[in-house]
This record gives structure tokens, C-alpha cells and sequence, in this order.
């Protein structure tokens, strides 16, 4: 995000492309603790079943899954019935900013006061509160993209941005986390409570900053009250009937949102138990922070050379190989916990690639969507996008405690039995490869647009252009 190119044609302001890459980084601030250390909050300081924890996972997720379409059709239908002077999505980043500090902070801090029965009411509730409040401000950032940007100068300028500010936010409590836990101790209520407190303040004032420096610059569509009261949480089945491109973007989403999910929330295991320095958890961002920025820069020239789709899946296979040639390296010797560090974040980096790039496919599924009915629908797509990483997150943390708890992992005991380290590497090393090569497939098999296709949808733009200007 460095000095805008002269002779351009963008009028957005830097005030305008850091604020809108504020705002994933203030939700990462507290939804990254949540997803690396819920499961061992549940787990090692509440000390719940992790049969249970999984079955009550499984119930959170799938609300989850239904928040973020269920939230898109609000939006249109508030919209649709108030018209807001305030604009369509601002407003409600407004409201939701205070609740996902709050809820975030009293989601970690909240069910320790309790036991048994009423620990678990509390906790799930707790949970609900959170993911709600993240839905409610999620949704609505999303979608403020295309209500800022008026070119593809612009979309992509704002891309980026998103794409600098999740990468900072989520790697700064990944290098800082494990330091306060390590430090209070990885057992110890308070502990969480202070982890909380850090970074959901800190996404808060990123989260209000978000508000305060972005622009609806582009009015909403006109919609009449009879369509709104049209709109169906249903309706966004319909674009898997016909676009197949979306149909592999959401199919990548799955796996590789299960892949990061099951890494993300099971990591602590595999530097506490099997490497044993929690602490140097904390490292890993020291090489996948550059490396992620890397990626960032010479995303235009690979996608240049490649196309968007390429770079994205070349990355996923390399990331994928290197999970697998690590796991192997742990069957055949001792891994020192550096390397180990190494190789995975040299791994995890070329992964994520895909969910650094993926919104740009994203609008390029919506444009196909756009040539092949003739509407335009950012809103079921994007709800239909979210709802395909919350499926993702859905499996990977449901699937990591219930296979914590199949691998035989007891919190009691100081050392683990060998057949259970085993079994930490398989969910933390071979598991993400195995997701991670199911997106690769996703897009080398099922996604359809190639260039013959593209140049269609630009002349069958022009047209639509051409005849709006005759009327």
C-alpha cells in the first residue's frame, strides 16, 4: 500500500484504502485467539470432554454456517425497507464493533466462574454471543468493497489492502499469544482473560477506525419494498445451478478453511506436547509475516503469468507437498522443533496464498454469474461464499477435538503415550496437506472459466453497456 501510480484513474484516497484494510484486521485481532486457543481453553482449563466439546462444536458451527447468508439477506431487506441515509453497510459496522470486543472478552472469561451443567450453558451461550457479533460485522465489511470501489483499479486496490490487514493482524497474536500464555501459564483462567482483553481492545479501535475512514461511494441499487419482501434465504442455492466456477471456489473454501481450522486449533498440541517449547509457536510468524508480504507483492505478475486461478493453485500444491514431505521426515527421524518450524510455516504461507487471493476470484465468479443470467447478485454470492468457510470451520474444529479425543490425548497427564504424539503429528502435519491438496483438485478439475470464457463475459459486458446507453 505504498504511493498511488501516477496518471491513474482511481479517486479513492489513502484515508479510504487504510480504513478498509482496517477492518478485517481488527475482526482477525479476535477471531484469530479464538480459533487458535479455544480448543485448548475448552480442553485444558475447563476440562471438557472433548466427545462432548466436539458434539457441542458441531451445533456452534452449523449456527455459524447460517449467520453469514442469513446476515446478507438482512442487510438487503433492511435496506430495502429503511433506506438508511447512513448507507447500506456502515451502519451496522458501527453497531457490531463494541460487541465482538465484549463478547470476545466474556466468552474467555465468563465460563470459568461456573461448573459442570451451568458451565456448559454459560460456554454455549458465551459462543453464540461471539460469533453473532462477528457475523454481524463480517458480512457487511465484505460486502462494503463493492459500494467503495467504482473500477477495477479500486477493487483491487482494496484488495490488497484486506489482504495486508488480515495478514498483520493474524500473525500478531500468533507471534504474541503463546508469549502471555507462556508466561501466566497455558492453564490459568486469567491467562485467557488477558490474552482477551489485548486483542479484542486492539480490534476494537482497528474495528471503529474501519467505520470512521470508509465511504459507501457507490449508491445501493434501487430495491422496491415488493422485491425485498422477496428475498429468500434460499435464493442462494441457485448459483451452484449454473455457475461451476463458484461451485470450485466454494469447494476450495471447505477444504482449505478446514485445513487452516484444524492447524490453527491444534498447533499448541503439536509445539507443546511433541516438540515441547510452546513459546517458539510464537517464531513462526517471523517467516510466514514476510513471506505472506512476498506473496502480496508479486501476486500481479504471477497472476499476469499464470492467471489469478494458477497462482493460486500452484501454491496450494506446494504447500500441499511440503506438508506431506514433513510428516514423512517425522516417521523416519527426529524432527528438531526449528526445522519443524521451518518447514511448516514455508508450507503454511504457500497455502495461504489462496485465502489472500481468493476475493478476487470471488468477483470474477460474480461477473460469471452475471454473464450466464444476466443478473448481477453480490449478496447471494458472497453470503454464499461465507457460508462455504463457515462449513469449513465447521468440520475442521469439530474434527480436530473429536480426533484430540480419538488419538487418546489426556490433559491430565504431563507426557503423552507415543501412539498419541503420533497421532498429533497426523491432525497437525499430514491432515492440512491432505486438505490443502483437495483445493488444488477443487480448482485444477471443476473450475471452468478460461480465457475463451473470459473473453465472452467482456464482450457480453460491453453489450449490456452499450445497449443500457441507447436507452
Amino acid at each position: 500500500m505504498g504511493k498511488k501510480p501516477k496518471n491513474t484513474t482511481s479517486t479513492l484516497t489513502r484515508k479510504h484504502i487504510w480504513g478498509y484494510g482496517l477492518g478485517d484486521a481488527g475482526a482477525c485481532m479476535s477471531n484469530c485467539i479464538v480459533a487458535m486457543f479455544a480448543t485448548r481453553y475448552y480442553v485444558n482449563v475447563l476440562k471438557i470432554d472433548t466427545t462432548l466439546m466436539a458434539t457441542i462444536l458441531l451445533i456452534w458451527n452449523i449456527w455459524d454456517a447460517v449467520n453469514d447468508p442469513l446476515m446478507g439477506t438482512i442487510l438487503d431487506k433492511a435496506f430495502a425497507k429503511n433506506k438508511n441515509p447512513k448507507g447500506k453497510f456502515r451502519p451496522w459496522l458501527l453497531r457490531s464493533s463494541p460487541l465482538i470486543a465484549i463478547t470476545c472478552i466474556v466468552f474467555f472469561t465468563l465460563p470459568t466462574f461456573f461448573e459442570g451443567i451451568t458451565m456448559m450453558v454459560v460456554l454455549f451461550v458465551c459462543k453464540i454471543l461471539y460469533e453473532g457479533s462477528y457475523t454481524m460485522f463480517n458480512i457487511p465489511m465484505g460486502s462494503l468493497l463493492s459500494s467503495m470501489a467504482k473500477n477495477d483499479e479500486e477493487r483491487a486496490q482494496l484488495a490488497s489492502a484486506r489482504g495486508f490487514g488480515s495478514t498483520v493482524s493474524s500473525l500478531v497474536p500468533v507471534f504474541t499469544a503463546p508469549l502471555i500464555l507462556s508466561a501466566l501459564g497455558d492453564t490459568n483462567p486469567i491467562a485467557y482473560t488477558v490474552m482477551a482483553v489485548v486483542f479484542a481492545g486492539i480490534g476494537f479501535v482497528m474495528c471503529l477506525l474501519h467505520y470512521l475512514w470508509t465511504e459507501e461511494r457507490v449508491a445501493p441499487a434501487a430495491v422496491s419494498q415488493d422485491a425485498a419482501d422477496k428475498i429468500k434465504f434460499t435464493d442462494i442455492l441457485n448459483v451452484f445451478k449454473s455457475n461451476r466456477a463458484f461451485l470450485a471456489l466454494c469447494l476450495h473454501s471447505i477444504c482449505v478453511c478446514t485445513q487452516q481450522s484444524v492447524a490453527t486449533a491444534l498447533g499448541t498440541y503439536m509445539y507443546a506436547d511433541v516438540l515441547g517449547n510452546l513459546a517458539l509457536m510464537s517464531v513462526a510468524s517471523l517467516l510466514s509475516m514476510p513471506l505472506s508480504f512476498v506473496f502480496l507483492a508479486i501476486a500481479p505478475k504471477m497472476a499476469k503469468k499464470f492467471g489469478l486461478e494458477g497462482y493460486i493453485r500452484h501454491g496450494l500444491m506446494i504447500g500441499a507437498v511440503m506438508y506431506v514431505g514433513l510428516f514423512a521426515m517425522h516417521l523416519v527421524m527426529s524432527v528438531s522443533a526449528v526445522v519443524h518450524l521451518i518447514i511448516s510455516s514455508l508450507a503454511g504461507a504457500f497455502v495461504m496464498i489462496s485465502t489472500q487471493q481468493q476475493y478476487g476470484l470471488v468477483g470474477e465468479s460474480i461477473e460469471y454469474n452475471e454473464y450466464l443470467t444476466g443478473k448481477r447478485t453480490e449478496g447471494s454470492i458472497y453470503g454464499t461464499f461465507s457460508l462455504s468457510r463457515r462449513v469449513g470451520t465447521t468440520i475442521g474444529n469439530s474434527l480436530g477435538v473429536l480426533m484430540l479425543g480419538w488419538i487418546g490425548y489426556d490433559a491430565n497427564l504431563a507426557v503423552q503415550a507415543a501412539s498419541t504424539l503420533t497421532g498429533i503429528k497426523v491432525l497437525c502435519v499430514l491432515l492440512p496437506g491432505i486438505f490443502a491438496l483437495g483445493s488444488w483438485i477443487a480448482f485444477r478439475f471443476v473450475w471452468n472459466i478460461t480465457p475463451a470464457i473470459r473473453e465472452k463475459m467482456r464482450a457480453a459486458a460491453e453489450a449490456k453497456k452499450a445497449a443500457a446507453a441507447e436507452q
